[in-house]
């Protein structure tokens, strides 16, 4: 059996909390509100001391499911590790995400039985994107909020493009807004911090493609189409995702904005019928 590289990085604080033994033990038989489970893969949150955190733990893909994905020109997340690096580059580039707390791999090469975890702190109090803006049609926004929040979407999205980072899932419910210090909805005083979280299929390109934005951008536009969004908020996104005058990106950008909305309403058709 030949064998990858192996790795541990801890917390000490999370390491001094586990039980006594291998740490990397410890973390792949904890115990807690199972979130996901597929593909060898599992997410759940667990209490740890007086902390809350969350793990996903790889324990190995079978090749039957590996060589499905692949046939269907899709790359399957084989470990931990595109999440851990994707936290740290978010990190750098000043976009909120979950906090790193742990990382961990060993085993063969083999894909189907290598062994791999990340574990990051719970936020605490937050609402996903996709909870909040559902509500819209119903009860909609103070406008001060809504620009706020269209904002504070399309400077992470531009930055996330610029340096080169393809979500691959990128969607209303994989933005968190913070809660914790106030209420940013109703008080205009209190900051808006947007989480971006699911990070694991993040993909490093040294230039992002046209395909890639069309995918992130049009799958956020699919995700944000029954939310009674008017035409000066997509407007308004375009000017500051490309950081231009609208004149200038409806011009320039045609051919992307166009296959961005073919995009999202493919995608909406597809779900929604």
């Amino acid at each position: 059996m030949i064998r990858g590289r192996d790795d541990l990085q801890m917390d000490p604080v999370f390491r001094d909390a586990l039980p006594p033994g291998d740490p990397f033990d410890a973390v792949m038989q904890l115990q807690g509100d199972v979130v996901r489970a597929v593909d060898g893969r599992r997410t759940f949150r667990f209490q740890l001391g007086d902390r809350w955190y969350f793990a996903k733990t790889h324990s190995g893909m079978p090749w039957p499911r590996i060589l499905r994905k692949l046939l269907q020109l899709r790359l399957p997340v084989l470990g931990a590790d595109r999440e851990w690096q994707a936290i740290h580059r978010l990190r750098e580039l000043h976009i909120p995400t979950t906090p790193p707390v742990a990382f961990g791999c060993r085993g063969s090469l083999n894909p189907a039985r290598r062994q791999s975890f990340v574990v990051t702190e719970d936020l605490g109090e937050t609402v996903t994107l996709e909870q909040e803006c559902l509500r819209w049609p119903d009860h909609p926004p103070r406008n001060r909020f809504r620009l706020r929040l269209i904002r504070e979407v399309a400077r992470i999205s531009r930055t996330l493009h610029e340096a080169g980072l393809h979500h691959r899932d990128f969607y209303l419910c994989h933005f968190r807004l913070d809660l914790n210090a106030g209420d940013p909805r109703r008080d205009d005083s209190v900051p808006l911090r947007l989480h971006l979280m699911d990070l694991h299929r993040v993909q490093q390109q040294t230039r992002l493609s046209r395909r890639a934005r069309v995918k992130d951008i049009g799958g956020l536009y699919f995700s944000a189409m029954d939310i009674g969004l008017h035409e000066r908020d997509l407007f308004r996104f375009m000017r500051l995702y490309r950081g231009t005058s609208l004149r200038k990106t409806l011009q320039d950008d045609a051919d992307l904005w166009r296959a961005v909305t073919e995009r999202a309403r493919w995608q909406y058709r597809k779900e929604h019928g």
